[in-house]
């Protein structure tokens, strides 16, 4: 995969650069003599490097793919000292800790710019038709526009790769020969006489590879079902059918094209980008300071919005790959699928869902109540657990080809 191919592109590009070292081609030339060409095809490729790349943090301990594995669906794997996935990342020092679950990088590069608009939902419910409110963006609350943004985040940000400023980033970038040549190949000869640029460059190739096939490959059982390649098992197509249902309510947010348009129905990334408060509680490991629980305003947080409706609103996220990418939640609260489907369904019917299955207790109070979108959660009919089931098999099937092996076998048989 592209990750392998990432590893002999490093390794030749390391090759050449002790070979130039050894000719003395790092000496100053003369402004005859060009420099050699860049190891890397295209800014596709330098962008490859560039996000496996652990220099470009503080401790030289992470890189963009520690948070957004490729083996992982683009999210962090990496465990807790008890042998779970960690609801929210470490840092490159080893000790912070991020206040949010690292969203996946897939797909991420369809998201819109972020803005305020006005969405047509598909469902047949007539008092939903319409969303009109901030929509797209990058993150959980959309605070940066578009993708080339959400790759410069994460070095400068202290609980992140912990980078003080883009001119150490410079810095670091102008170490390694290969980076050196790429950024003048691609982005010209003066990328690293102004740290800014050269930071902007850095993100620019970053985002550049996020836009590849890599990222979305559209190849789940869903999208070869679409193709003629699979057919659906009986439970997969009954947790479509709840799905993109008035039964079961999820296509309100989570569809963003209509059932069988011939264009667009194939490139479905099963989010509207809308942003909305669904009552998830609070994850108090993730959100206490100094002893105090702190609530995540969400959206609220984001510049550009002052509505104080958007208190602990977030982005819907895609549910590609969901099946794969647990904790879920934009803390990490929940760390089973059907516990998330239950968790909705439970706004339904809560006689028959009563508590949390992964604690035993009762669903705890959201963390900002007074926002919650009630009149969308208390849309739809109570789900039967085959229902459930069925849903959960459908998620699943939204999983990429390279994915499927990792998919959960907790009992639930989507055969």
């Amino acid at each position: 995969m592209r990750r392998r191919n990432n590893a002999s592109t490093l390794a030749r590009a390391h090759h050449v650069a002790v070979l130039w070292f050894a000719l003395g081609a790092c000496a100053p030339q003369e402004d005859d003599e060009p420099m050699p060409p860049s190891v890397y095809a295209d800014v596709e490729a330098f962008g490859e490097a560039l996000f496996f790349d652990e220099n470009l943090s503080m401790q030289r301990t992470q890189s963009c793919a520690t948070c957004h594995d490729p083996d992982r669906g683009f999210t962090d794997g990496r465990l807790d000292a008890q042998g779970n996935v960690r609801a929210v990342s470490l840092g490159d020092d080893g000790v912070s800790l991020g206040d949010r679950n690292a969203p996946s990088a897939a797909y991420a590069f369809l998201a819109p710019e972020f803005h305020v608009g006005t969405r047509e939902r598909h469902n047949k419910q007539n008092n939903h038709r319409l969303y009109m409110g901030p929509l797209g963006g990058q993150f959980w609350d959309g605070r940066v526009p578009g993708l080339e943004g959400q790759a410069g985040g994460p070095p400068l940000n202290p609980l992140e790769m912990g980078m003080p400023d883009p001119a150490s980033v410079a810095e670091r970038l102008g170490e390694d020969p290969e980076h050196r040549r790429a950024l003048f190949e691609f982005f010209g000869q003066d990328a690293l006489d102004d740290d800014d640029a050269a930071y902007a460059a850095m993100a620019d190739a970053i985002a550049a590879y996020e836009r590849t096939e890599v990222f979305a490959p559209f190849d789940s059982r869903y999208d070869r079902s679409l193709r003629g390649e699979v057919a659906l098992t009986f439970k997969e197509l009954t947790g479509k059918a709840i799905f993109f249902s008035q039964f079961g309510n999820c296509a309100v947010c989570h569809q963003l094209y209509s059932e069988g348009d011939p264009i667009n129905e194939t490139r479905e990334t099963f989010t509207g980008y809308e942003f909305h408060n669904i009552g998830v509680p609070t994850n108090e490991e993730v959100r206490q300071q100094n002893g105090v629980m702190v609530a995540d305003e969400g959206l609220l947080s984001n510049e550009a919005i002052d509505d104080p409706m958007a208190r602990g609103a977030f982005k819907t996220p895609t549910l590609r790959n969901v099946a794969v990418t647990g904790p879920y939640m934009h803390n990490g609260v929940f760390g089973e699928l059907r516990t998330v489907v239950e968790f909705y369904d439970h706004f339904t019917n809560a006689d028959d869902r009563p508590v949390n299955p992964e604690t035993g207790e009762a669903w705890r109070a959201p963390e900002i109540p007074e926002t919650v979108r009630t009149e969308l959660l208390e849309v739809g009919d109570p789900m039967t657990d085959n229902d459930v089931e069925g849903l959960v098999c459908f998620l699943r099937a939204l999983t990429d080809q390279r994915y499927e092996a990792q998919i959960p076998r907790d009992g639930i048989d989507c055969e």
